[in-house]
């Protein structure tokens, strides 16, 4: 039986799978590693970089910031943070309403500081392309939860105070 060579359309077959077997390890290995160096290779990555950028552009902006607040409203509903996931789903929701009564104008105690990092983690979040892209299934959204939980964790005080005055607020005080 002769033995069959190779044409320029198998070779470039396995080329792309080749390299579609690096990214996968790549993004796999970024997937497994200790929550805090994911954290890290977030925040320095150009990616978190350009949201800190375009924060610092949308917190002038109430328009903006209302129309980032549905962006992030649309990407819950269509990952659908179920099981496991709903503590994080909560936890969005809470920033969303901090970012919505701020443009609002109705909540003026959060630091600058803390809007800008609500603000970049918000368009992290929104965005398709990051550190770990959000098409490759299951692990698409593990750096933007890995996130989401930093934040939460960082400005937990700042978070507290918001739900305290979000209560305030729904309170009636009869006489």
């Amino acid at each position: 039986m002769p033995e069959k060579s190779w044409g320029q359309s198998e070779m470039q077959f396995f080329t792309y799978l080749n390299s579609y077997i690096g990214i996968i390890n790549h993004f796999f290995l970024l997937y497994t590693m200790s929550n805090e160096s994911m954290i890290s290779r977030i925040l320095k990555s150009i990616f978190f970089k350009k949201a800190t950028g375009k924060a610092g552009r949308y917190v002038q902006n109430s328009a903006r910031l209302f129309e980032l607040a549905k962006d992030v409203m649309g990407k819950m509903n269509q990952v659908g943070f179920k099981g496991g996931l709903a503590e994080v789903a909560g936890s969005v929701q809470v920033l969303i309403r901090m970012v919505r009564a701020y443009a609002s104008g109705e909540y003026k105690g959060l630091p600058w500081k803390s809007l800008i990092s609500v603000v970049a983690v918000l368009i992290y979040f929104v965005s398709p392309i990051d550190l770990i892209p959000d098409f490759l299934p299951v692990i698409g959204i593990a750096d933007d939860v890995a996130l989401i939980a930093w934040l939460i964790k960082t400005l937990g005080s700042d978070i507290a105070k918001f739900s305290q005055w979000e209560k305030s607020e729904k309170t009636i005080n009869i006489g």
